[in-house]
């Protein structure tokens, strides 16, 4: 865990949190976004059979990303990685000055008969994160934190830009919406020790904290996309 990720938290609430790592686990509590119920997005692709099909977004701090999609039914594997800048400067430790254009993102496998690219958005901005934040999610700030959707085409281009409208126009937040809809460049994975984060380490205070509740939020709204055997990064 990098020293920014715990900047924020005392280090009571440190002791605190680590000693209760199992009851946060059960608790939809703590430091997570409280989950907001949305409508699904009007303008989506129909599942269809068909080959697999990606989707990149960032959404705050990876870990949490990726860890709650890694339970999501129809999803093949999570990716932990970097989008928005070059290929040379995606490395954690640079992305992490807030000066490459790189946001964390996640690159999300999934199979199109099963989940469509809308519900992916769905289950991103209303358990994932709050897309009404401006560069920060929980206790981490910076542009690579924004929110944001890479649309690998226009048909993704269009459903994330509709459904953006549609959740502003029924007011679903008490605030606009700042989520970027941004083409695709590029996607750059993370380190090997960033990937899978929250399986391997879900006593690590920062997951325990803020990225546990978030999926307990999942499993509470979406009980029927809930997969409690998680796809791996890393097999």
């Amino acid at each position: 865990m990098s020293f920014s990720k715990l900047s924020s938290m005392g280090l009571a609430a440190i002791l605190l949190v680590g000693a209760l790592a199992v009851t946060v686990w059960r608790s939809p509590l703590m430091g997570a976004e409280a989950a907001v119920a949305i409508a699904p997005p009007t303008v989506d692709n129909p599942k269809t059979a068909g080959p697999p099909q990606t989707a990149v977004l960032a959404a705050g701090c990876f870990w949490g990303v990726q860890g709650v999609f890694e339970h999501v039914r129809g999803v093949q594997k999570v990716i932990a990685g970097y989008a928005g800048g070059d290929k040379s400067t995606a490395q954690y430790e640079t992305v992490s000055s807030g000066t490459t254009g790189h946001a964390e993102s996640v690159k999300i496998t999934f199979d199109p008969a099963v989940i469509s690219y809308g519900q992916i958005l769905q289950i991103a901005f209303s358990v994932v994160h709050d897309p009404t934040q401006l560069n920060q999610q929980g206790p981490d700030r910076g542009d690579q934190y924004r929110s944001a959707v890479f649309y690998g085409d226009e048909a993704q281009k269009r459903i994330a830009q509709a459904y953006i409208g549609q959740l502003d126009k029924s007011h679903a937040f008490s605030r606009p919406i700042v989520t970027r809809v941004d083409p695709l460049k590029g996607f750059y994975p993370a380190e090997d020790y960033h990937q899978d984060y929250l399986i391997h380490n879900p006593g690590n205070p920062y997951i325990a904290y803020y990225d546990l509740p978030k999926l307990e939020n999942f499993k509470q709204v979406y009980p029927e996309l809930y997969n409690g055997r998680p796809v791996m990064a890393r097999n």
